[in-house]
């Protein structure tokens, strides 16, 4: 291999790269999104400025993405929290837990997604959806919804799925410092909600060192909402470097 085929390198092994060099477009992407208040001092805890808290609410989602391009079929679970940077509302990207490694290693190393292994699901138990993460052979989340209740607005929820979305970025230097420590932003423009429903939520998390999703307790769900959409992610983009400042 020749040094500037080397340099063409989108990712390793060399033989067999970890995920495919594609822009990741998304058919019959389904989410259920449950909100929740939570405690406000937990969440100042882990928010990193410049971002503020301004409203202690919490989004807990799972999505099922059966047909995805250059990443088959996966499914994730996480934690996103309400927040404003610079006057503009969006979420923080806590943690994400997903069953693929193509899916794990492109969200972290192509982009800044916050994304460990883990085992979500979602489905139709009679006519509630549910959906759960396991971490190891353990429960950590069990989340459910009245299955199609209330259709809702198909404007709101898209806004929903096009929130902008802030991330940390860090890669560090072989002696352990960093190399890159940034908040990124990105934000899904090209969505088409095919479905959206709403109707009585619940969600229930449980206690775990390595998966601290009940680090942020679950005082009041405030809104659910069950989506169907195709759409294409977007490049993440750096709005603030922590070495420069």
């Amino acid at each position: 291999m020749q040094k500037q085929d080397v340099a063409r390198l989108f990712t390793t092994p060399v033989d067999a790269p970890a995920y495919a060099p594609t822009r990741y477009q998304f058919t019959n992407r389904e989410y259920l999104n449950i909100y929740y208040r939570t405690d406000p001092e937990a969440l100042r805890r882990l928010v990193p400025e410049p971002l503020t808290v301004t409203n202690p609410i919490v989004r807990f989602e799972i999505m099922r993405m059966p047909d995805v391009t250059g990443l088959g079929d996966y499914t994730e679970a996480g934690q996103l929290i309400a927040v404003e940077h610079e006057g503009e509302a969006g979420e923080f990207n806590l943690a994400m837990y997903v069953d693929s490694v193509p899916a794990i290693s492109s969200g972290r190393e192509y982009s800044a997604y916050p994304k460990k292994g883990g085992s979500p699901s979602l489905y139709v138990d009679s006519d509630t959806l549910v959906g759960t993460l396991d971490y190891g052979t353990l429960r950590v989340a069990t989340a459910t919804m009245g299955y199609k209740h209330h259709a809702m607005n198909l404007d709101e929820a898209r806004a929903e799925i096009c929130s902008p979305a802030f991330m940390v970025k860090t890669v560090p230097n072989y002696d352990g410092t960093p190399r890159i420590c940034e908040l990124v932003r990105t934000q899904v423009t090209n969505a088409t909600i095919k479905s959206a429903f709403t109707g009585p939520a619940r969600l229930e998390l449980f206690a775990h060192a390595i998966a601290p999703l009940a680090d942020l307790p679950v005082l009041e769900v405030v809104g659910a909402s069950h989506i169907l959409t195709d759409l294409t992610l977007n490049p993440v983009e750096p709005v603030y470097d922590y070495l420069a400042a």
